[in-house]
């Protein structure tokens, strides 16, 4: 069973950029969608970007579009986010996702009830 484990949250001021990893154990990821969510507070998890499992698809949800970037390196087993600009409301934990059960999936999964495998979250605060 594949296992993810995020790192690189912090305390950011308004404007700032913060760079987030997830590294993948016990399996490869290497043929799935791999995904960004975040929980801010008192909000639903919502989908922040996904990126296919060859890397030349993502997608992004409108309010992180432009700012954020995701990316991945099969052969490290790791999938980024690249995150510029930030705003006190991208305050969150953020949660990397695999889609486990599909392999080389063509579209970009963007619902939680896709993504199988869960990280245990990094803590992003940005600061106004």
């Amino acid at each position: 069973q594949v296992q993810l484990v995020e790192s690189g949250g912090g305390l950011v001021q308004a404007g700032g950029s913060l760079s987030l990893s997830c590294a993948a154990s016990g399996g490869t990821i290497s043929k799935n969608t791999m995904g960004w969510f975040r929980k801010r507070p008192g909000k639903e998890r919502e989908f922040v970007a996904g990126i296919s499992w060859s890397g030349e698809t993502a997608g992004y949800a409108d309010s992180t579009k432009g700012r954020f970037t995701i990316s991945r390196d099969n052969a490290k087993n790791s999938v980024y986010l690249q995150m510029n600009e930030l705003l006190p409301k991208d305050t969150a934990v953020y949660y990397c996702a695999a889609e486990a059960t599909r392999e080389y999936g063509l579209v970009v999964a963007r619902t939680q009830l896709e993504y199988n495998v869960w990280g245990r979250g990094t803590r992003v605060t940005v600061s106004s």
